[in-house]
């Protein structure tokens, strides 16, 4: 095992693959940036620094600066996945998704069904998504509930250093394609990681803690708050299990009712608006697959249904709470970056944990 970061592991998981299959190829805005600048080739390396060093081992053939048009990038990396390449794109936020959807939606996330399994499309979009850098509207949301909707559609969600390389090898050898979402503020995460080869199944959830009280269900950032939830509550003599899905599409289903089953209380904490969110995906699926294991009210945490401010001040305000103690009133309002974020979220989890650990169970069978 060695540590590095986050963005280490998904670096060096990059140059493994490339290095394993030629038809491995890379391309976006930036992902060698500053050709035709003072600094030459490689002078950025990605805007996150994830690409550095490819250009100068692989070359201008597969290592590809793209013109600023998401649907321009997504499109050539579907072509090129049909044509036989294992392209990894890069949108550079999720948040421009949107201009790519026709790509993804009708044509990449279809290819294999409508051409009648004949053919496959091979491809990665690698994109950084999430709140907590003051980049303000367009560029701190988490659109992942809308591309897990798309079927055909593969969706990770590494929340550590390991998952990030061992998720990014599985995609870039899946034969459809595969959106991976990268949460900005994990690109400096140190962490254990496997060396050598190194894959982590999709659709396998990972347990990152056992307890017998509640389940509480995260995904990328939000995992490593629900450990400070967790062990902040086992204060009190509350154990909880802990479930990272890894990956939404495909989802552990089995994971995370074979849990819910065993503590009879369910908190989804997710950094989305609430509305058709994954909180509410998770939250849908416990109530009509475990209701009478049920013992209390299904919870969720998440953002409120607003765009993400861009002052400092503003940003600290909203997501995932503030809690209005003398009301007993919870108030949505997302922030993501600020020193008492992380305790916000942990005094939520602990108040809805105290709004249901009393009640009786919902259903008996």
């Amino acid at each position: 095992m060695a540590k590095m970061s986050y963005r280490e592991a998904l670096t060096e998981t990059l140059h493994q693959e490339m290095a394993n299959d030629k038809n491995v190829i890379v391309m976006g805005e930036d992902v060698v940036g500053g050709t035709g600048s003072p600094g030459g080739p490689e002078a950025i390396g990605g805007v996150f620094g994830v690409t550095g060093g490819l250009f100068g081992k692989y070359g201008a053939e597969r290592v590809i600066d793209m013109p600023i048009s998401e649907a321009g990038i997504a499109g050539t990396a579907a072509g090129a996945a049909l044509a036989g390449k294992r392209p990894v794109a890069e949108i550079m936020f999720a948040d421009f998704m949107g201009l790519c959807m026709d790509q993804l939606m009708n044509q990449a996330a279809k290819f294999r069904y409508m051409f009648g399994g004949k053919a496959t499309c091979p491809m990665v979009l690698r994109t950084s998504y999430g709140a907590g850098m003051q980049a303000a509207s367009q560029h701190s949301q988490s659109p992942h509930p809308m591309v897990t909707a798309i079927p055909g559609l593969k969706v990770a969600m590494p929340s550590t250093a390991a998952d990030a390389k061992g998720l990014l090898t599985t995609a870039i050898r899946d034969d459809d394609p595969v959106i991976f979402f990268e949460h900005k503020t994990l690109y400096g995460l140190q962490g254990e990681v496997p060396e050598g080869d190194y894959l982590v199944p999709f659709g396998k959830a990972r347990i990152v803690s056992e307890g017998s009280d509640c389940t509480l269900v995260a995904t990328g950032r939000m995992v490593s708050f629900c450990e400070d939830a967790a062990n902040a509550l086992s204060a009190d003599g509350i154990s909880c299990d802990i479930i990272d899905p890894r990956t939404t599409s495909p989802l552990d289903e089995d994971a995370i009712l074979d849990s819910v089953e065993k503590t009879g209380r369910l908190i989804v904490v997710d950094e989305t608006p609430p509305r058709c969110s994954f909180a509410a995906d998770i939250a849908a699926l416990a109530a009509s697959e475990v209701f009478s294991s049920l013992k209390a009210p299904i919870k969720t945490v998440t953002g409120p249904h607003s765009p993400v401010p861009f002052a400092k001040e503003l940003e600290a305000e909203v997501m995932p709470v503030q809690i209005d103690y003398k009301n007993k009133q919870l108030k949505f309002l997302p922030s993501f970056n600020m020193a008492g974020e992380k305790e916000e979220i942990i005094k939520r989890i602990r108040l809805e944990f105290d709004g249901i650990k009393g009640r009786k169970k919902i259903f008996r069978a």
